[in-house]
């Protein structure tokens, strides 16, 4: 996806540039980017996550800070993805803000699942959800939901038919006192979303509203 408006771009058809700083936050970087890392750093996540910091794309914004979790259950990870926040003081004629949060999610999926027509609009619809069950509101928000599949011939054809779910989207986080916002939360909300696609039941109490895809095998780098 690259959703643009006029020469600027959201950021998210760029998820996959991941050349960058690293991930240390420097003393001279905005005292509000700082603050949104440290939220980031001390989140409470589901156990079933496995997150680490990353490098963060360089080219997307004057500061970026990078996180990659997996959902993980025993030895296989059944969802993976990224997150990315990027702070530009000036603001950005895109974004309507100073922060902007970026995400690559991906999940194999069932063949029935697959086949399924509404499939992504229900992805995208559990993006939202996620941000809405936690009380955030969000600007801008754009983003595509594809689905591939892999059919193997010749050598390979012993292979069973293999498809993946990913979902890339852009939102604006608020932002409360002092510019910054709340991004423990945005986290929170983001890890939802990837338990939700791994086919996880919700942390809180049941919801019949709420319907995760079947628990599989998740992706494998090859």
């Amino acid at each position: 996806m690259a959703a643009v408006l006029g020469q600027q771009s959201d950021g998210a058809g760029e998820m996959d540039e991941t050349e960058g700083s690293g991930t240390k936050v420097a003393d001279s970087t905005p005292v509000p980017f700082r603050a949104a890392v440290d939220a980031l750093r001390g989140a409470r996540l589901r156990p079933e996550i496995e997150i680490d910091p990353t490098r963060a794309p360089q080219r997307l914004a004057p500061h970026a800070y990078a996180l990659e979790a997996a959902v993980v259950d025993g030895d296989e990870d059944l969802a993976d993805g990224r997150l990315v926040l990027l702070h530009d003081p000036a603001g950005h004629d895109a974004w309507r803000g100073t922060f902007r949060l970026v995400t690559l999610v991906r999940a194999e999926l069932e063949p029935e699942m697959a086949a399924d027509p509404l499939l992504p609009e229900v992805c995208w619809s559990w993006l939202t959800g996620a941000l809405q069950a936690r009380g955030l509101s969000c600007g801008e928000p754009s983003g595509t939901v594809t689905r591939a599949s892999s059919h193997y011939f010749g050598g390979m054809s012993e292979r069973p038919a293999a498809s993946q779910i990913e979902i890339r989207a852009s939102w604006t986080p608020r932002e409360g006192a002092g510019g910054v916002p709340d991004t423990a939360a945005h986290l929170a909300a983001w890890c939802d979303l990837l338990c939700q696609i791994a086919g996880l039941p919700p942390a809180g109490p049941a919801d019949g509203s709420v319907v995760s895809l079947p628990q599989r095998r998740g992706p494998h780098t090859p």
